[in-house]
């Protein structure tokens, strides 16, 4: 009986870290996909509107979320604020910029990766990329790491 019940609860811690894991890289994979989607919906809301659009991270931190507002006026479009906080690093500025045509904006703009990854490692499987024409894609590298705070 003792055996038993000692296998039964190895089995279900087993079962708990591996649904925690589970857990965390859908997560992830859904802010990816959200973050990827309000940088294609800023595009278009800049096209549409003919006026530059911004998208910058809540709190200058990606990782806490982001905000999409109009740069003439400062008028607010979408808000999103993660319900648990992740690293996303950025290989260019704080924020993104799109022109009135929806192009990108910025000195020699040669287009940037945000690589979203869990506070606890430094692995990375996702990637939002937008390229110097505008397009952003999602992308998955089980390769690729973060940098570290």
């Amino acid at each position: 009986m003792m055996f038993a019940l000692g296998v039964l609860s190895l089995l279900t811690h087993q079962g708990i870290s591996a649904y925690g894991k589970f857990s965390d890289e859908l997560y992830v994979g859904a802010v990816a996909r959200e973050l990827a989607q309000a940088l294609r919906g800023a595009r278009n809301q800049a096209a549409l509107r003919h006026q530059a659009v911004l998208v910058r991270p809540l709190e200058e931190d990606w990782g806490k979320g982001w905000r999409v507002v109009l740069e003439q006026d400062g008028e607010l479009l979408q808000t999103h604020r993660l319900h648990r906080p992740l690293r996303i690093a950025t290989t260019s500025d704080r924020v993104v910029r799109f022109s009135a045509r929806g192009a990108p904006l910025g000195v020699g703009f040669v287009g940037t990766t945000l690589d979203i990854c869990p506070r606890t490692t430094l692995d990375s499987r996702h990637q939002v990329v937008l390229s110097p024409s505008g397009r952003v894609s999602l992308r998955s590298d089980e390769g690729r790491r973060c940098a570290p705070d």
